[in-house]
């Protein structure tokens, strides 16, 4: 009960901090001298934190199996997610009948064929509908391993159980308030196993359509730059990261660039598959992936993330990308130039 309160006050706190208060010598609009009052729905950033962990320990439940893609473990979780898409009133993409992409691919160990299926749900925009922004995560792991100290599932609630939470966050967010372009939510399956899900997602669109992209990966864990923070990888790579970092002014909230360039980050999570169509597309972290003990362990457990870090993070997210969404800012294009092999 304590922790509830706790992640409720440190929510309402957020709210406050993103609410400001000007100080104008003349009437505001509710009449009293020196205040003027913001539009709630530009404002109030508020993340439900109970929904938040209830989206997270379900993903990341043992029930799940590790949700490796081709399981009936994350069959599961497709499950969920199409329930929480149809619960929150979003629509199909572009050419679905329903919410799910099925394909099939081949294991590059195995070798066998595998079918699997992304998650996709559309909220279209208003005067902006032919402008996509997409927000994202993967929903798969590892699935089932050797047993170490009697434990057997890679859970992966951080990697990505809290970024699938994210998007589904974001998705209950965005229908209350409203949105000028169309935001495409999507959990990619098959990223553990080289962004096969998002390539697939990427070769049946229209690139030119998606002005940014907003990729959600391990964000329960507070980052090496302290609380209140996250990362972005591919800074440099457009202006989405000013963009964001001007939206966040006052907020309480800073992002910061990547601080791991050695990982190469940008192009190992699903965010580099739309950015190779020169989609503005780059992932958020607040994990310090280099000392992170968890990181494709079996202690990947819900138990371990900061419930705080979540909810506050998607807050952040909401408001730091909000300018973009309403189609005020557009991002510049990334150019990136492939290696010849």
């Amino acid at each position: 009960m304590m922790r509830t309160i706790k992640i409720l006050l440190v929510s309402i706190l957020f709210i406050a901090s993103s609410c400001k208060i000007t100080q104008t010598g003349k009437s505001g609009n509710d009449g009293k001298k020196g205040v003027k009052k913001e539009d709630i729905s530009t404002s109030a950033f508020f993340i439900d934190s109970t929904l938040v962990k209830k989206h997270l320990y379900t993903l990341a439940s043992d029930e799940m199996e590790g949700r490796r893609s081709g399981t009936k473990g994350i069959e599961k979780a497709a499950q969920y997610i199409e329930n929480e898409f149809e619960r929150i009133g979003l629509t199909n993409f572009e050419g679905l009948d329903s919410y799910r992409q099925t394909f099939t691919f081949t294991n590059r160990r195995s070798k066998k064929e595998i079918e699997s299926a992304n998650i996709i749900g559309v909220l279209e925009g208003k005067s902006k509908k032919d402008e996509y922004v997409i927000i994202s995560a993967h929903y798969d792991h590892l699935g089932i391993g050797k047993p170490i100290e009697g434990d057997s599932i890679y859970n992966g609630a951080n990697d990505d159980a809290s970024g699938v939470t994210g998007v589904l966050a974001l998705a209950d967010y965005f229908k209350k308030v409203g949105n000028e372009r169309t935001i495409v939510f999507a959990a990619f399956t098959a990223e553990e196993m080289g962004l096969i899900g998002s390539t697939h997602f990427g070769k049946g669109i229209d690139a030119n359509k998606f002005v940014a992209g907003i990729n959600l990966e391990m964000i329960g864990k507070t980052p090496s730059f302290g609380p209140n923070t996250a990362w972005l990888t591919g800074f440099e790579r457009s202006d989405f990261g000013k963009i964001v970092q001007k939206n966040l002014e006052g907020s309480g909230y800073q992002l910061f660039p990547d601080p791991y360039k050695n990982f190469n980050l940008f192009f190992r999570s699903d965010n580099a598959s739309l950015a190779r169509l020169g989609v503005p597309s780059h992932t958020f972290s607040t994990t310090a992936i280099d000392v992170d003990k968890d990181y494709h362990k079996v202690t990947d457990e819900a138990e371990t993330l900061n419930m705080t870090v979540i909810t506050q993070t998607i807050q952040a997210v909401a408001k730091g990308t909000k300018s973009i969404i309403d189609g005020k800012d557009t991002p510049t294009r990334v150019v990136i130039v492939e290696r010849k092999k």
